[in-house]
């Protein structure tokens, strides 16, 4: 299968559920964005190391790292293999001493925190890519490490919060209003709902 090479392109903070945050991966040369659900602690460990911050002490993935290249193990890049019930599941893959390559299953936001610390390569497959990917209507990125908590401009009345309810214009228009919010949890959500109904079809 052919691989689609990603790159960070944002962090980002959800206005509507507290202590979530989406890591946005783009497509390298593609418009396509692919956001993931990831906890605080790990948003927290991915934008130290983008930010090229140096704490006191070493973070949990600052100390896997360095155990990595202390004994000769190089992350040669990270991919993402599979998306089930909405979980991705990652792989390193790593060569020790140049010769041996090794895979290591990891989940996504680990693999994601020791492939900014590496500068290592990400892929995933087309049809990870087809099932989560999202288009953005506007072709700016959103700057790398951007985390936000930005007032929605468009306020979303509770029927709307209920997107069971909503037809599917009215899904791919509040998917846009939410992108350009930059509230990418939400607009998993919208697009797993955009999804059920197209498998449906």
């Amino acid at each position: 299968m052919k691989k689609i090479e990603l790159e960070i392109v944002a962090l980002s903070h959800s206005i509507t559920q507290n202590n979530s945050y989406a890591i946005v991966l783009g497509e390298v040369d593609g418009q396509r964005r692919m956001p993931i659900v990831i906890g605080a602690f790990e948003a927290q460990a991915i934008a130290v190391a983008l930010e090229r911050m140096q704490p006191t002490r070493p973070l949990t993935h600052d100390l896997f790292y360095g155990f990595m290249h202390r004994f000769s193990i190089d992350l040669i890049e990270v991919v993402i293999y599979k998306l089930e019930d909405g979980i991705f599941f990652a792989k390193l893959i790593c060569m020790q001493d140049n010769s041996e390559i090794i895979e290591i299953d990891s989940r996504t936001s680990d693999a994601l925190a020791l492939a900014v610390r590496a500068n290592c390569h990400i892929y995933t497959y087309e049809h990870i890519m087809a099932s989560a990917g999202i288009y953005l209507s506007s072709e700016e990125k959103p700057a790398k490490s951007d985390i936000q908590a930005k007032s929605p401009e468009i306020t979303v009345s509770k029927e709307q919060q209920d997107l069971r309810n909503m037809s599917f214009e009215q899904l791919n228009e509040l998917l846009q209003q939410v992108l350009e919010q930059e509230d990418y949890v939400r607009a998993i959500s919208i697009r797993d709902e955009i999804n059920n109904r197209s498998k449906k079809k």
